[in-house]
């Protein structure tokens, strides 16, 4: 009975969108983490694509889902960037899987569980980025672990606006 009653609320919350969104947003998203640190120095503080894996894999409430567009917009950043190819799109993987995960367990419209999910996620996209690139790839750089927990708490309250914006575009039904 009670897993009757999580289909159904998954059914019935699930998150539509028109489908210019769903490739427009993630694109701008992409390409404003690309270019805009060129001209403002403190913007890659905010990792814009990151949060709208989050946003899109917590409304879908598809794991699925929530990994596919966390690899590919992963993929698609690492293209635009100086960055190892693939390093993104790993880090970005796991973390869509697991925004999809919880999206399917609990609801998230609140503005507090948003600040705390974009925290949460953010941190574990850092972790699983430096774990790749000092693990993996045996590059050795310096991180400054204060500085990555700012960032974290950076994404989390750009997120909740990110987040209501992004919520106004959604289709209605």
């Amino acid at each position: 009975m009670a897993m009757l009653a999580a289909v159904r609320r998954r059914e019935l919350d699930v998150q539509r969108y028109p489908m210019a969104v769903v490739i427009l947003t993630p694109l701008t998203a992409i390409f404003l983490q690309a270019y805009v640190p060129h001209y403002v120095a403190k913007f890659d503080l905010i990792d814009l694509p990151l949060l709208v894996v989050i946003y899109f894999s917590v409304g879908w409430r598809n794991p699925i889902a929530g990994t596919i567009t966390g690899a590919l917009v992963g993929l698609i950043e690492d293209a635009l960037t100086s960055r190892p190819l693939g390093i993104n799109g790993i880090a970005k993987c796991v973390v869509g899987f697991c925004a999809g995960s919880l999206g399917v367990k609990i609801d998230v419209e609140n503005p507090g569980a948003r600040l705390l999910i974009n925290f949460a996620f953010s941190l574990l996209n850092i972790f699983i980025y430096l774990f790749v690139l000092h693990r993996m790839l045996a590059l050795h750089l310096q991180t400054n672990w204060v500085q990555e927990i700012i960032k974290a708490v950076i994404n989390a309250i750009v997120g909740v606006f990110v987040f209501d914006v992004l919520d106004r575009i959604r289709r209605r039904e």
